[in-house]
């Protein structure tokens, strides 16, 4: 079979499990679609269920997730948030629009996330929060930051946008510092198209949380029947969610156990089809450190330099497959720049930019098609006779 007979692999597909449609025609049954109804609530409980949150609540985004704990947090003008320069722009845009700077530090050449060990002279006088982005579902060193943060009186706000049902030492991610955020756009592993959750670890916010998601307003103590009428009590926003996407989300949590075990299946059939090139020293693999158990987020491997990951996604291309870069590290945007300053050596961040490669991943990629993925990638590197990087 010729290149062009062959069919496409495309880098993400969004997960449909063919269930979802039924809980839409329920929701649109019941009439009431705005947020903060049955499948909205159906969501939360299950959350808090099955991840141990103290109290979640579905957003319209990840985004917005990460703009209510800014709020939560009472950033304020002029105060400083550390997080990993290699992460999507909302974790800074979060805290950007509070007013707040940016340090940024370096990553660990092992996990892609953000580097314990330089947390603390990246402190100063100004720090307000640390935000450690979950890259690819694998935890952060959690135990190590919550330290820092206790030692320094320091907010933490987990960016777990790729987090969902992975876990860190038994806790899941999202649940471990003052305030976690996930997502579920349409390139997660769970969707609603565009969506996410903020989940609170204690309950001592989660009334201000629910009037930060009222614009302000102290609705929900109202509709509860705590209040004879609602008001505009705080600043806030509009973070509610539409009905019609949580019922879709919520027929795929009622499956996240089997669609976890697929993209895990998928993740082992890359580690274990790509290991000898990374035993050849050709490429890098993902580093799971021991206590985390990740979701099959994604699979990326490393490659020698730019050119040779240019080259590698120009040859996948030709063979019908994408495969994609990450991150443009945030400290050398123009907007990074204008809002905020690295920290120390910028030893791996810019690094992983240039050489980090994702393969195809979603649930309904098939064995055959993982086979195919890997056996392009083996042709490549015999093409360059071996030579080891």
């Amino acid at each position: 079979m010729s290149t062009i007979d062959q069919e496409h692999i495309p880098f993400s597909r969004a997960t449909v499990l063919g269930t979802e449609l039924a809980y839409i025609r329920d929701a649109i049954s019941r009439g009431a679609l705005c947020g903060d109804n049955r499948y909205s609530r159906l969501c939360e409980a299950w959350m808090d269920e099955h991840y141990g949150a103290a109290k979640a609540f579905l957003m319209p985004s990840g985004t917005h997730a990460l703009e209510e704990a800014a709020l939560l947090c009472g950033i304020q003008p002029g105060d400083e948030v550390i997080m990993p320069s290699y992460t999507f722009v909302s974790t800074a845009n979060a805290f950007v629009l509070r007013g707040a700077r940016i340090r940024f530090v370096d990553i660990r050449p092992d996990t892609q996330n953000i580097d314990e060990n330089l947390i603390e002279e990246a402190i100063t006088p100004r720090t307000k929060a640390i935000v450690p982005v979950h890259y690819a579902g694998v935890g952060s060193e959690m135990d190590r930051i919550m330290a820092i943060a206790d030692a320094h009186g320091l907010c933490v706000i987990e960016d777990a946008a790729q987090g969902v049902h992975a876990s860190y030492h038994g806790k899941a991610l999202g649940t471990i510092a003052d305030y976690g955020c996930f997502s579920f756009h349409a390139t997660k592993n769970y969707t609603m198209g565009e969506g996410g959750a903020l989940l609170l670890r204690d309950n001592d916010r989660a009334l201000d949380a629910a009037v930060i998601r009222e614009k302000g307003t102290n609705r929900t103590a109202f509709l509860q029947g705590m209040v004879d009428k609602y008001t505009w009590v705080i600043e806030g926003s509009s973070y509610l969610t539409s009905e019609l996407s949580a019922a879709y989300l919520y027929a795929q949590l009622l499956e996240a156990d089997t669609i976890n075990n697929r993209r895990l299946h998928i993740w082992r059939c890359y580690w274990e089809q790509l290991h000898s090139l990374a035993q050849n020293g050709q490429i890098e693999l993902p580093g799971v450190p021991q206590g985390c158990e990740h979701n099959g987020h994604m699979f990326y491997i490393k490659t020698a330099s730019l050119e040779e990951r240019i080259a590698l996604t120009e040859h996948l291309k030709q063979a019908g497959i994408t495969a994609a870069f990450h991150y443009v590290p945030l400290h050398s945007s123009p907007q990074g720049q204008r809002c905020g300053v690295f920290v120390g050596e910028d030893r791996y961040t810019t690094d992983t930019f240039r050489r980090l490669l994702r393969l195809p991943m979603y649930d309904a990629l098939t064995d055959s098609q993982v086979d195919r993925v890997c056996d392009s990638i083996r042709v490549f590197y015999q093409g360059k006779r071996g030579v080891v990087a």
